[in-house]
């Protein structure tokens, strides 16, 4: 009986710490858990409103807390659309029952089916490069040109990144791992971690200014971080901007590690109806559109406008890795960052 109101205690609680507890299960609404933390997102959500007259509720939180929710509310759970930032977390909740399978003519005609799941149990809806930055001043993009010459033995303390507890860095090194096996992917984190300049700390956008401050020569980040720079109302990071190149890693062989911005429809959501409406508003050529132009992400549709810097950067080779196998070989890349001392 203990063991029961505990978790009644735990569920309760959970469903109260980062909104109210009203969120609604019935009426014309639909129930967002998202680890999106965009200014572009409540537009979108407050546009979706207008169009079809559904409310839409969103509870904030990481990923882990959220398919921790999720696991804990069970079948009583409010939530109807999961939206993470990661494609390892949507496995992960797949494999934990939280998702169920949708069919959508509307969205299985947009998305291709590498950037979803094969049992349709999430879509991505914006993907965006794991590229490299660097300064082109000090070091030469030859010699860097892919993710496996930055744990080169000669490059010597030069590399900037943020810590192994960021999902794009453990879907990289998952990525890794699926290419090249464990071993070698443990002896390609020995070579890079041997290469840190610092101990890993802040996100990709402080390690571009790092290398733009001469503390290191280059550092793996995702594109839009870049473009952000480039916008920025502050001149000191437009300068962060001037003073670093994009560079596409492994365009001769694999190509160029991706990840997504997904979602899936939760497995007891109680508004399903409207969780398909959002996954189908979201995947339109007019949000597409405003994703790409005003938050850098690259759409999933193929007939829409690119931001500027996408277009600047072009065209490029994308690994064509399964992102399933981000979340199956996750629990190996942890294991082999932590081996390797990457922090």
């Amino acid at each position: 009986m203990k063991i029961n109101l505990y978790s009644g205690f735990l569920i309760g609680l959970l469903a109260c710490v980062f909104v109210s507890c009203d969120l609604g299960t019935t009426g014309n609404v639909v129930n967002v858990y998202s680890h999106r933390h965009y200014p572009i997102d409540q537009e979108l959500f407050s546009e979706f409103e207008r169009e079809t007259g559904i409310r839409v509720n969103v509870v904030s939180a990481t990923a882990d807390e959220l398919i921790t929710r999720l696991e804990l509310e069970g079948e009583r759970s409010p939530a109807d659309l999961l939206i993470t930032v990661d494609a390892g977390n949507l496995h992960k909740a797949k494999t934990a029952g939280l998702l169920q399978s949708v069919s959508s003519s509307k969205v299985e005609e947009v998305v291709p089916p590498r950037l979803r799941d094969s049992e349709n149990y999430w879509f991505a809806y914006t993907y965006r490069a794991r590229a490299i930055a660097f300064a082109p001043d000090r070091i030469d993009a030859a010699t860097i040109s892919t993710y496996e010459k930055l744990a080169r033995l000669d490059l010597g303390a030069r590399v900037v990144m943020r810590s192994s507890e960021n999902p794009y860095n453990q879907s990289l090194m998952a990525s890794i791992v699926a290419h090249l096996g464990s071993e070698q992917a443990t002896e390609w984190c020995r070579g890079l971690t041997g290469n840190f300049a610092r101990n890993p700390r802040g996100n990709d956008r402080d390690q571009i200014k790092a290398v733009a401050a001469g503390q290191a020569d280059v550092t793996v980040c995702n594109t839009y971080y870049v473009a952000k720079l480039g916008e920025s109302p502050n001149a000191e990071e437009r300068e962060v901007f001037n003073k670093i190149e994009v560079l596409f890693p492994n365009q001769q062989d694999r190509g160029t590690h991706i990840n997504i911005s997904g979602v899936g429809v939760t497995r007891h959501a109680p508004n399903k109806d409207n969780a398909v409406k959002m996954l189908e508003f979201l995947i339109s050529a007019p949000v597409q559109h405003r994703l790409s132009v005003e938050n850098h992400e690259y759409p999933v549709r193929d007939d829409v406008e690119l931001s500027p810097y996408l277009e600047l950067w072009g065209e490029f080779l994308i690994d064509t890795l399964s992102l399933e196998k981000l979340g199956e070989f996750n629990a190996p890349a942890v294991r082999i960052m932590d081996e390797c001392g990457w922090m």
